[in-house]
């Protein structure tokens, strides 16, 4: 009788430890089919690996540490060895970002946000790429996580700091070239009615050209079109600077010596 009881006891525990068993590995099956895939990217300068101790391997091993504990199926971990960061134009970014066309991964993983980029502005707006293909990013040493809502918060403030730059360098391009232009300094293509110096950066004025441009301002203020101006220019024998007058180029003359 006691045997009976015994063995129904075993044999009751045992099924309910092998109902156990297979919610587990039903659950690490599901865990597993839910896990984002994951690419990881390191450089180093040689310069870096030198004074600063930040090597490939030690990068590798954060991010794969990182991966484990965040549940992310690590699929490749690119790497930029002995590269600079002062530009983009690297073998590893652009494997990152051919990975990011395909949308074949969801996470991207670096150690720090500077090995993208030295330059703050080629960072930024590399960030704004990947998150608008849908892939957070993560970087390790500044904590960031784009999939969640002050990793968000912290895009939309990079984003707008990006804008800030890309206007910046837009503004002091314009005031640069505004600059050489009241100098009489060359700013780019040499314009209509102008000749290069033999110094090599300084405009002097072309006196026929100076008289066509005189003429075209003249007949623009009396209300003749574009493609009248284009007709008085050929009679009067002044030359264009390519094969034949158009309005568009007359539209142009009159922006520039405006």
């Amino acid at each position: 009788m006691f045997y009976k009881k015994y063995s129904r006891n075993v044999l009751t525990k045992g099924r309910y430890l092998f109902k156990l068993y297979i919610q587990f590995a039903v659950h690490e099956k599901e865990r597993g089919t839910k896990m984002k895939k994951a690419i990881g990217y390191v450089r180093v300068s040689t310069i870096e690996q030198a004074t600063e101790g930040i090597s490939l391997d030690n990068q590798k091993a954060k991010i794969r540490a990182y991966c484990e504990i965040q549940d992310l199926d690590l699929v490749e971990i690119i790497e930029d060895a002995g590269k600079s960061g002062k530009s983009l134009n690297r073998d590893g970014i652009q494997g990152l970002l051919s990975w990011v066309k395909s949308k074949g991964i969801q996470a991207i993983i670096v150690y720090k946000l500077d090995r993208l980029s030295r330059k703050v502005i080629d960072t930024l707006t590399l960030i704004e790429s990947i998150e608008r293909s849908g892939i957070t990013f993560h970087s390790l040493n500044e904590k960031i996580d784009t999939g969640t809502a002050m990793g968000r918060f912290f895009l939309n403030i990079t984003a707008s700091l990006a804008q800030m730059e890309r206007d910046l360098i837009s503004e002091r391009t314009k005031d640069a070239l505004q600059m050489k232009i009241a100098n009489n300094e060359r700013a780019g293509q040499i314009p209509f009615g102008w000749r290069l110096s033999p110094d090599g950066y300084t405009l002097v004025a072309h006196k026929k050209e100076q008289d066509a441009i005189r003429l075209i301002q003249g007949l623009n203020n009396k209300g003749y079109s574009f493609r009248s101006i284009c007709a008085e220019l050929e009679s009067q024998g002044h030359m264009p600077q390519g094969r034949y007058w158009h309005p568009q180029t007359i539209k142009n003359i009159l922006k520039k010596a405006a």
